[in-house]
């Protein structure tokens, strides 16, 4: 995970879902830190859901349990977008 708690994860393939969103890798916002307080979570880690099965919800609302290397796939353009609005450094993917 980076400072930001912005972590890129890959999808796992499932032939009764939309096809192509399948194969891209996505951003999952796992946390965040405000100027003045502690990290606040918003939701299960991309480790964590490797680890125990959990699911993780991308940026672009793609909702599944990781379980693939992210690198071997482009990065979802919804995700992407979604990132570059707030301002946030898109991983390299």
């Amino acid at each position: 995970m980076s400072e930001t708690g912005i972590t890129l994860a890959p999808t796992q393939v499932d032939p009764m879902l939309d096809g192509d969103h399948e194969r891209m890798s996505h951003i999952v916002l796992e946390g965040f830190k405000p100027e003045k307080g502690d990290y606040i979570s918003a939701g299960p880690s991309v480790v964590e859901g490797m680890v125990n099965g959990t699911a993780v919800k991308a940026l672009c609302g793609k909702i599944w349990v990781p379980g693939r290397n992210p690198k071997r796939y482009p990065l979802c353009p919804t995700c992407k977008d979604i990132a570059e609005a707030r301002g946030w450094k898109v991983p390299a993917g």
